[in-house]
């Protein structure tokens, strides 16, 4: 055993999430029209960029400051951060990215704000410059300045979305270890990215290929509902924290090493003492013995002493209830069955050129290819390149069997020939460029082809990310194949060879057009969709480039409503003309990668504890309440690869059960929502149980009394909190700690 002295903390260094909110931007991308301004270079030693930035930067400094909201004002803002990760990039701007960064630095320091500034994950950060970590775990990170506090700006609570991925996890008792670690450790001041999940409405989702839904799997989710036990088992963490601030801020602090990962810590101020121990082993659970004191620290967890005796909170033991989310049906259809939408529709088309080869409302013609946001400015995910080419009686081509060949990035590709589609063809998540092929049969004299790119997402982080390139970069090649016999050529059993005739198109006139008819003809806006035919028989599906559109009541009650999107294809979604994003079901995650169960036990990466395998990446998408009006709202869609909308129905989001295994001496808070109460105790037993949420059993010793003691305190009541405790509960005789185990119905 070991003892060592850390360093002691300066004061007023100690921050915690309970105590601050920051109202702070985070720009991981940047729009499409700044990176198309003529001799523009992204993030490094450019005066284009670095003018636009500044400009950026001064109307933001501007406007906090004019609404007095920094610190040194009386306002809530305590830090402003300049750049974001640069760290991670900037070896790729070599000697013009340190200059960027100088730059940046003397740049926010001559806003005179009164306040710190930060960049995260940048360790070469000038002084005053705080650099700071972002990651899963921030215990080891080091501040490159001794005088800086140690800061991590970014928790990472979960994990974003892909589309054709499953859903990744991270648990609550590994997050909160995460978070005692880095204050066992030195930590001053933590703030979770995201503590609130969130919705990408509109466009707004980058990647490529980032789901509308970015919860996350945050504390508090997407549609604003705690997510228990996240949720629960942070709060007791800070409130804890919080109530140890002083020594934690003002105290010397010494070390225990125990071996095996297994350390004490100790913060001492004013003849007080407060304990962290911290077991970083993965595997096994550790037994210290602390001034004369037997405890067992669970493995991979920290237990917190704010007496440096009584265990108070271990980052392994949750004591929050667990929440199972449910969809209910639209209660405001007052139907005894699911009330089914009444759908009209529109036919979108394709675009093709008149008899004269001019395309209508088209942006221009140009004899090569161009990259897809540099033409439409990000106003549209598609982007249509249509161009054409005569083949005479005696050329080669003719007779050979013939396909399209286009290499594209774009990330999705609709081919037509001649006003027939041959093919559509989408990207995988993560290889976004790929070849499209397809057969094809050609005409004498004139052919047409149109392709549609679409985007999914553009770029948003990475060294030069905003050159990755989009839409058909080329070639495209029309190919004719002819197999003749050869004697002399022996390819495996069969004897041939092949005689190949190519067109080359990438140099061809390229006519371009942004967009869908129905984005020009507003079809998702109710104001201006009326002014269009729309029609109710004989309603298309499975059918590519379709618009659908319906009426709703808006669902009765104050819960998050979402609208099951299930049966459809691929498209975009509005709800009284507001986008409520992109939507793509027919894109399934794999079967492989996912398990029953997680064990919150050793480093987290977003390949763990992951769920929804084989099914869509997403299939509820949010629709805040104030997007709706009461018993007159409208759902439009336009449906791009083809699906069925007869299946898509909104809901309401709410607590249907919550269950929890809670540690004899601990408060048990139980709680529904949305005014809805607690109806029934399906199950209760303090003393020994088994099992898991879902599945409890009794074990060998209970209390008798502990289930109608909990339904008197909770049924009918919208929460309740329960003592866990023999004197509340009722002695169980059991020899080990005793725990409860609860499950409620909503």
């Amino acid at each position: 055993m070991m003892e060592e002295q850390l360093p002691l903390m300066e004061k007023g260094e100690f921050y915690s999430l309970v105590q601050f909110i920051i109202p702070a931007v985070l720009l991981e991308g940047f729009p499409v029209w700044l990176h198309n301004i003529p001799g523009i270079k992204f993030r490094t030693k450019n005066d284009v960029f670095m003018n636009e930035m500044a400009n950026f930067t001064t109307v933001i400094v501007d406007m906090m400051k004019h609404e007095k909201l920094f610190a040194s004002q009386g306002g809530p803002i305590i830090i402003s951060q300049i750049e974001n990760e640069y760290g991670n990039v900037i070896g790729s701007y070599g000697n013009d990215g340190k200059e960027y960064v100088q730059w940046c630095a003397d740049l926010a320091q001559s806003y005179q704000t009164g306040n710190p500034w930060v960049m995260c994950q940048e360790s070469d950060a000038p002084s005053p410059m705080i650099n700071t970590c972002n990651g899963w775990y921030c215990d080891q990170f080091t501040p490159n300045n001794p005088n800086s506090p140690k800061m991590w700006t970014e928790n990472w609570t979960g994990w974003f979305k892909g589309w054709g991925l499953q859903d990744p996890h991270r648990t609550a008792e590994d997050l909160a270890y995460a978070v005692a670690r880095f204050f066992q450790y030195g930590g001053t001041f933590q703030n979770y990215y995201m503590y609130h999940g969130g919705t990408n409405f509109g466009r707004t989702s980058g990647g490529p290929y980032i789901t509308t839904s970015y919860d996350y799997d945050a504390p508090l989710d997407e549609y604003g509902n705690l997510n228990q036990p996240k949720w629960g088992h942070l709060k007791q963490l800070h409130l804890l924290l919080r109530s140890m601030e002083k020594v934690l801020t003002y105290g010397s602090v010494r070390s225990i090493e125990y071996g095996n990962k297994t350390t004490a810590t100790i913060y001492s101020y004013d003849g007080k003492s407060s304990c962290f121990f911290g077991n970083g082993n993965a595997e096994d659970d550790a037994t210290i013995n602390f001034e004369n004191t037997i405890y067992t620290v669970p493995a991979w967890s920290v237990t917190i002493l704010p007496d440096c005796f009584t265990e108070v909170y271990n980052t392994a033991k949750v004591n929050s209830q667990t929440s199972v989310m449910v969809k209910k049906e639209n209660a405001a259809d007052d139907f005894e069955e699911p009330y089914a939408l009444k759908w009209q529709w529109r036919d979108e088309g394709f675009e093709h050129s008149n008899k004269n080869g001019l395309v209508e409302d088209s942006l221009m013609t140009v004899e090569q290819l161009l990259e897809q946001k540099a033409v439409t400015n990000d106003t549209s995910d598609y982007l249509w390149y249509i161009t054409s080419f005569n083949v005479k009686n005696t050329d080669p081509i003719l007779g050979k069997d013939t396909t399209l060949q286009v290499n594209t990035g774009g990330h999705i590709i609709h081919a037509f020939v001649n006003g027939r589609h041959v093919g559509s063809q989408h990207a995988l998540n993560g290889k976004y460029n790929f070849t499209f092929e397809r057969k094809i049969k050609l005409n004498v004299g004139r052919n047409e082809i149109v392709l549609l790119s679409v985007t999914v997402g553009l770029a948003h982080y990475g060294p030069n990310f905003d050159l990755v390139q989009t839409g058909i970069s080329g070639p495209v090649n029309v190919v004719g194949r002819e197999r003749l016999d050869d004697l002399t050529q022996k390819l495996g059993d069969e004897k041939y060879i092949i005689q190949e005739v190519t067109k080359e198109l990438a140099f061809n006139k390229w006519t371009y057009k942004i967009g869908l008819r129905g984005e020009r003809q507003q079809l998702h806006d109710p104001v201006h969709s009326h002014r269009w035919r729309w029609f109710g028989d004989n309603l298309p599906t499975n059918k590519m480039f379709v618009w659908y559109k319906t009426t709703f009541k808006a669902p009765t009650g104050s819960d998050p409503v979402a609208v099951d999107l299930m049966g459809l294809g691929k498209g975009h979604a509005w709800v009284n003309g507001h986008s409520i994003g992109r939507y793509w079901l027919s894109y399934l995650a794999s079967e492989d990668g996912c398990t029953p169960t997680c064990d919150y036990r050793g480093e987290y990466s977003n390949g763990k504890c992951m769920t929804n395998c084989g099914k869509p990446t997403q299939r509820w998408y949010h629709v805040p309440r104030d997007f709706l009006n009461g018993d007159d709202n409208t759902l439009v869609v336009f449906e791009e690869f083809g699906g069925n909308p007869w299946n898509v129905k909104f809901q309401t989001v709410t607590v249907g059960s919550a269950c929890a295994n809670a540690y004899e001496g601990n408060t048990l808070e139980l709680a529904c929502q949305g005014g809805n109460v607690i109806s029934q105790i399906r199950f209760a037993s303090f003393g020994s149980p088994k099992g898991a949420c879902g599945s409890f059993g009794a074990g060998r010793c209970e209390s008798p009394s502990a289930l109608p003691i909990i339904q008197k305190a909770c049924i009918g009541k919208e929460s309740c909190s329960i003592d866990v405790s023999e004197s509340y509960l009722g002695p169980t005789s059991c020899k080990e700690t005793n725990r409860l185990a609860v499950e409620i119905i909503c």
